[in-house]
């Protein structure tokens, strides 16, 4: 799997699927023990919470290891979901607890980065274009690095995976105030970061 950022990059608004009678179904069946319903809830949602996820940590085997922690806890805890429309919503705030984990346990034990992927292009392109995607895609990862890792998840959510700010708020724990100020200024320092690259200053 890949991670996401190079769909990010032409236009920063990819929108996730709305939930509906088909998820409050199969999360009922989950709950009550059917693997096959929670094996359709996983490949449903599995998708956008890997890309986030991918965004999040820029590594490739993480954000793997990272999406199936996901599902092992919302596995654990679907008897606690109130609302079964808010489905994806729960699920990107378990994800952003994982990657946050994830990012602290790299601080406290630092290794050596990853090779960067090739899958994160699209590898029809010809030579030249494959060559600008991922230069893109590169700048665009460093340009998200630099942003402070709950400002970054937020942006992400919001940008990349569509949703509004009052789910934001919901994931992040935040006030509809405090989402609209985050992102703001999570846009300003991509938006500076990105100039810089452009104007030739890494």
């Amino acid at each position: 799997m890949a991670s996401g950022s190079a769909k990010l990059a032409p236009a920063l608004s990819i929108v996730t699927d709305a939930p509906g009678e088909l998820d409050r179904d199969e999360v009922a069946r989950a709950a009550r023990g059917d693997a096959a319903a929670f094996r359709r809830l996983f490949e449903r949602h599995a998708p956008p919470v890997r890309r986030f996820l991918g965004d999040m940590l820029r590594d490739d085997s993480a954000a793997d290891e990272a999406a199936q922690e996901t599902f092992v806890r919302a596995h654990a805890r679907l008897p606690t979901l109130r609302d079964c429309d808010k489905l994806s919503t729960w699920l990107f705030g378990i994800a952003r607890l994982v990657a946050l984990e994830e990012l602290r346990a790299r601080r406290r034990h630092p290794v050596a980065a990853p090779p960067e992927s090739d899958a994160r292009v699209d590898s029809t392109l010809s030579p030249e274009g494959l060559l600008i995607a991922r230069e893109a895609d590169r700048l665009l990862g460093s340009a998200l690095e630099a942003l402070e890792e709950e400002r970054r998840a937020a942006l992400l959510l919001r940008l990349d995976h569509g949703l509004d700010y009052a789910e934001v708020g919901a994931v992040m724990g935040w006030s509809p105030a405090k989402v609209k100020n985050e992102i703001h200024r999570a846009r300003l320092t991509l938006r500076a970061r990105l100039c810089k690259y452009v104007e030739g200053e890494t």
